[in-house]
Parts: structure tokens; C-alpha cells; sequence
């Protein structure tokens, strides 16, 4: 069975080197980007005026992606943010009917959506043992002595777990473009 683009977790640099990758990466993403957009702004009409501007975005851009950092999809997902904020502000500027307001409102929701996102990968970039321990004490509220006695190691270990797991996500998410 052939490898498709949506299929893999990293496409690789070279997908959007030519007018045929950028066409098969439209193919794999061009459904969830417009799907989102949609959700977003509430427009279909806007929603692909989104989409065609993310790719020509991601096409001018190409010299940039960093198949290192990240997968193609969380990049594209990072340019039509910004888009679907240009779309909603500068019709917010111009208001044309009452839907406006929510529009504007939604970029606040979208913002939370893509930084949830965003922090999920890096979270996933993190070596096992610091995920563990940041996901157990963050997400499942467990303190540093509960933890250690759960994973049966010293809780100086798990406090230096913890700040190791920290740091490498706030050095990931800068790295991923976080603008926080």
C-alpha cells in the first residue's frame, strides 16, 4: 500500500518543492483547513478565500519549513491561524452584518484551539520520562510525593524531572514559533 502525505507525521521538505507536491499536500490538508476555517469565520466564501491564502502563504514560504520542527499539517495549521485572524479583523473593520461580532469573538476561541494544539506537540516532542511526569503532575494533579510513590523513585527525581520537562517545553514551543 503506498505512503500517503496525510498518512505519515512528518512530510518531508521536499513535498512542497514543486507545483505536484504542493497540489498533494492541498489534497491531504485542503479538506481539514477549509473545515476549520469554516468553523471559524462562519463563511464558506471566506473560509476558501483562508485556504487559497494559506497555501499561496505556505508557497512563498517554503524555503522555510522545517520538517524538524514539526509536521507539515501543524505548519500549514500555524499560517491559516494567522489568516483566518487577518479575514476576521479586517472584517470586523468593516462590519456588513450582525454575525460580525462572533466572528470576532471566535478569533479568541480559535487562539486557545491552535495554542492547545501547539503545546499537545510539543508535549509530545518531550523525552518519555519527562512527558510522564509533567502530563501525571499537570494533568492528573498529583503531587511530586504522590508521583514518586506511584512510579517508585525519589521525589528530588521527580521535582528534576519536572523542571527539566519545563524547560524543554517552553525551548520546544519557542522553537515551534510560540509568540506568547
Amino acid at each position: 500500500m503506498p505512503l500517503r502525505v496525510h498518512d505519515s507525521p512528518m512530510v518531508p521538505r521536499a513535498e512542497l518543492a514543486d507545483e505536484e507536491g504542493l497540489r498533494t499536500a492541498f489534497l491531504a490538508y485542503g479538506g481539514e483547513l477549509f473545515g476549520f476555517a469554516r468553523r471559524s469565520l462562519g463563511d464558506p466564501g471566506l473560509a476558501e478565500e483562508a485556504v487559497q491564502e494559506t497555501f499561496v502563504r505556505a508557497w512563498r514560504s517554503r524555503r522555510h519549513f522545517d520538517p524538524g520542527l514539526g509536521p507539515l499539517r501543524a505548519w500549514l495549521f500555524a499560517i491559516e491561524r494567522r489568516v483566518v485572524i487577518d479575514l476576521a479583523r479586517r472584517r470586523a473593520a468593516r462590519p456588513t452584518d450582525i454575525l460580525d461580532t462572533e466572528v470576532a469573538a471566535a478569533g479568541d476561541e480559535i487562539e486557545q484551539a491552535m495554542a492547545g494544539w501547539l503545546v499537545e506537540e510539543a508535549i509530545r516532542r518531550l523525552r518519555p520520562e519527562h512527558r510522564q511526569v509533567l502530563v501525571e503532575t499537570y494533568y492528573g494533579n498529583l503531587s511530586g510525593r504522590d508521583l514518586a510513590v506511584r512510579l517508585g523513585i525519589p521525589e528530588g527525581t521527580v521535582r528534576s524531572r519536572l523542571f527539566y520537562a519545563l524547560r524543554s517545553l517552553r525551548l520546544t514551543l519557542e522553537e515551534m514559533g510560540w509568540d506568547r
